[in-house]
């Protein structure tokens, strides 16, 4: 091996480490989902998931990606190892959508609005952001620091969530005549448990990687401390939001406490590595706390999100990336303004072109299931096949 080639190997294999786990994220997201929902719904949620990841990086790989960089030119890794990380972020934007929609959304329109996010919508933002940059020199220039995608992954997937649940509207029964909420319990707490850990250790390889060199002492430096506050932020976010639990309800919610940790996760995403040591914990607390009220406040809106993925991955991209104009504090040109324009025109564009393309494929192929079908679960008509076939199901 020639020592001039040194570092580019170890970024080539770091790189592929980072991604490995970011794949990791598929099963957490599919095990969190499967846990939230119910028994007769649990086939439909994994085999959405899993759609999401073949289909989104299929169709990364053969537009997408052009799209988000404009080629594959990369001097400091392999081109292929820099696309597999990429290619693992891209399913994350629409398994974000899959648990909020659960329940009562049909697969084949889905995986076609997947097709569409993946190939343009989420590459787009890419490109105004971390790619090509098409609207640079423009009015529309964004210049925010966003490290791995508070805003360009979570917010994106938060809103087109929102767009889909607008069009959907809410499961059969989940709010009452009276304007009551009527909860509906998880069917699985220890799945949700495991997924949520799985997106957790994911969550190494998400922000870490995104640092993009491992290969001198700076660059290792900065991705073990982005390392440690992602960590950072997720303990703080899984302690406040158990002491807001116990405190407003004398209870430990083990669903709340995980939605938590990964509102802190979500909102450190930005900048985590730009902080010291200590700064995560604010940040993370205060995700918490969002995900706490924004979960009651959703559903006084009557906004059905099963998995509470609108307070998590919505409101704390946005609450992450005006977090990096708060705390950063390295010197860089980052300014609130600068982070309040990406935020708003990403949102725009994402809320917007996802509302569009669903509207249309709703009209083409509806994106809800059939009443009856809903009553009896999705593993049947979707699936064909039920998760739990020896349990009496529950139809309520």
């Amino acid at each position: 091996m020639e020592l001039q080639h040194l570092p580019y190997i170890l970024d080539t294999f770091f790189a592929i480490f980072a991604m490995t786990l970011v794949i990791f994220m598929v099963p957490g997201f599919a095990m969190l989902e499967a846990g939230l929902v119910r028994t007769k719904n649990v086939s439909a949620v994994l085999m959405m998931n899993t759609m999401i990841y073949a289909v989104a990086s299929f169709m990364f790989l053969l537009i997408g990606y052009t799209v988000a960089f404009g080629g594959w030119e990369n001097g400091s890794m392999s081109v292929y190892a820099a696309f597999l990380f990429q290619m693992a972020f891209v399913g994350k934007v629409v398994n974000i959508m899959s648990g909020g929609v659960s329940e009562r959304a049909r697969v084949i329109p889905f995986a076609l609005f997947t097709i569409i996010m993946a190939s343009f919508l989420y590459p787009i933002a890419v490109n105004w952001t971390w790619g090509a940059d098409m609207l640079k020199e423009t009015v529309f220039d964004i210049s925010m620091h966003d490290l791995a995608g508070s805003t360009v992954i979570h917010s994106v997937g938060g809103w087109a969530l929102l767009a889909a649940i607008l069009i959907m509207g809410p499961r059969k029964g989940k709010y009452t005549k009276d304007g009551k909420i009527r909860a509906i319990p998880a069917s699985n707490i220890p799945l949700v448990t495991l997924g949520a850990f799985l997106l957790w250790i994911g969550w190494f390889g998400f922000n870490g990687g995104s640092v993009g060199s491992i290969s001198s002492k700076e660059s290792a430096d900065a991705v073990a401390l982005t390392i440690l506050n992602t960590n950072t932020a997720g303990l703080a976010g899984a302690i406040v939001a158990g002491i807001i639990m116990y405190l407003k309800y004398k209870k430990l919610d083990i669903t709340m406490i995980l939605n938590g940790a990964l509102g802190g996760l979500v909102a450190i995403t930005a900048g985590a590595d730009l902080y010291n040591i200590y700064e995560p914990i604010i940040i993370g607390a205060f995700g918490a706390v969002l995900v706490v009220f924004a979960v009651a406040f959703f559903d006084r809106l009557k906004l059905d999100d099963p998995v509470g993925a609108l307070s998590v991955h919505l409101v704390n991209g946005i609450w992450g990336t005006v977090a990096v104009a708060v705390f950063a504090s390295n010197g860089e040109d980052i300014t609130l303004l600068n982070q309040l324009k990406g935020i708003v025109i990403i949102g725009v564009f994402a809320f917007a072109s996802s509302y569009l393309v669903l509207f249309l494929l709703n009209k083409i192929i509806p994106l809800r299931v059939s009443a009856e079908n809903e009553y009896d679960g999705l593993d049947i008509s979707e699936c064909g096949l039920e998760s739990y076939p020896e349990m009496i199901k529950s139809k309520s």
